[in-house]
């Protein structure tokens, strides 16, 4: 079973006001609710893929009633932590984003959220993805890898610097830094794919397994635990939002590893699934992925 855990889901609330004035009355031209989170939007990419994981987390609240019932009209199982506040809402202003800080959680249920994971078991995937709300330990990540550490799962990570490096030494199977993040790790800049293989094996040589580095409209590189290295250009296209693309590529490239087509297959469906996001209103679809992935060289 795969398992994603986002640990500050949210609802976003995308507006747009033609213009904006403050202090005074606005008018919305266009609205769009979503549900998401990193982790979920990986779940949600995975069920477009045809793959069934379980989303676990935080939800508190109507509107974390809201973003379960979404979940599981898509088919998409929940196994989330009740809280006593409300799942956060993110609004999107324009070209402005206003994001809450999210529920308080208690140390009581960070100890049920504990106990559901250590349910996972030999074989089970879990990925770890996204940012640490301020009521949580900012060691989280590293106590859970240490409490579910011999038990046979593998580890997939997406966060950002102290967050992500300080998972390395339990060896996840993947980290998956995009560019930026890769340059604040080592003080860089990334820029093209030889510099990103570079360091990108310098976090293979801390411990990751396999390292993967976004570099947006460029595309991607993956750096493999046999040794192989891959590069793969994106597809051209009109980038609409980036809001996901990550995550899509997370979801397609474990979805056709587990399929067992191999680094190089995965990385390219990877690639394609990114883009297909950026280039649509929302999370690629399986379609969408199909056909980038057939114009790519």
């Amino acid at each position: 079973m795969i398992y994603t855990l986002t640990l500050n889901p949210a609802v976003d609330y995308y507006i747009t006001v033609d213009n904006f004035a403050s202090g005074t009355v606005n008018r919305t031209t266009s609205e769009n609710i979503r549900f998401g989170g990193k982790g979920i939007n990986v779940s949600l990419v995975l069920k477009e893929l045809g793959c069934c994981s379980t989303c676990l987390g935080f939800v508190g609240g109507f509107t974390g009633d809201a973003l379960q019932d979404y979940l599981i009209q898509k088919g998409i199982n929940c196994d989330f932590v009740k809280v006593k506040g409300n799942t956060r809402i993110n609004v999107k202003l324009n070209d402005t984003d206003i994001n809450s800080a999210g529920p308080d959680i208690s140390d009581k249920e960070l100890q049920q959220l504990y106990k559901k994971l250590d349910n996972l078991k030999k074989y089970d995937w879990l990925v770890l993805s996204g940012s640490v709300p301020n009521t949580l330990p900012k060691n989280i990540y590293e106590t859970i890898l240490e409490r579910l550490k011999n038990k046979g799962i593998e580890f997939i990570v997406d966060a950002e610097k102290d967050l992500l490096l300080n998972t390395l030494k339990y060896k996840p199977f993947l980290i998956k830094p995009n560019h930026h993040e890769l340059g604040q790790i080592f003080g860089v800049e990334i820029s093209d794919f030889d510099t990103a293989l570079t360091y990108a094996k310098k976090l293979q040589d801390m411990g990751a397994q396999n390292v993967m580095v976004t570099l947006g409209e460029l595309g991607a590189v993956l750096v493999c635990k046999n040794g192989e290295t891959y590069t793969q250009a994106a597809p051209k296209g009109n980038v609409i939002s980036a809001v996901g693309a990550g995550d899509s590529t997370i979801a397609a490239f474990l979805y056709y590893f587990l399929y067992d087509q191999g680094y190089k297959y995965s990385l390219e469906f990877a690639v394609a699934a990114g883009s297909a996001t950026a280039f649509s209103d929302g999370l690629a679809t399986k379609n969408d992925i199909l056909k980038l992935k057939g114009e790519m060289i």
